[in-house]
């Protein structure tokens, strides 16, 4: 519990760093969605599909550590509430996004990062249960 509460603060930092660093400076660190879409592109996927399928899937997974630190330090919250504090992370994310000029926002990022939010707190509500402790 108190090893995800002291994770909290460096997954925030470094999606806010992910997602509101000038895009060229992020693309230093994200461009494995690239070169992934690319490889694709060698196997008969059209980068118009594999870059977009790429980048929603890497979008949950910057998410998911969200979802896991806010349900494994915060037992006692319901699994619903910690979703919705994803998904408005997410949309001050994208609100901000609006005004940086090399950065996109998207209803789809929205709906990627909250997913992934979902996908950490299923994770600790499972283990939990798993190990016989309550939520």
């Amino acid at each position: 519990m108190f090893g995800a509460r002291s994770l909290l603060p460096f997954v925030v930092a470094g999606i806010l760093l992910l997602t509101w660093l000038p895009a060229e400076d992020a693309g230093k660190v994200t461009g494995i969605v690239n070169v992934a879409a690319s490889l694709l592109a060698h196997a008969g996927v059209p980068v118009t599909i594999g870059y977009p399928m790429l980048e929603f899937l890497a979008n949950i997974a910057l998410f998911t550590p969200l979802g896991l630190c806010l349900a494994g330090g915060w037992p006692s919250l319901r699994s619903g509430w910690d979703i919705a504090a994803g998904m408005l992370f997410s949309v001050l994310i994208e609100v901000v996004q609006l005004g940086i000029p090399s950065r996109y926002s998207t209803l789809s990022d929205v709906v990627a990062n909250t997913a992934g939010t979902a996908v950490g707190v299923l994770a600790v509500v499972l283990m939990r249960r798993r190990a016989g402790l309550p939520r």
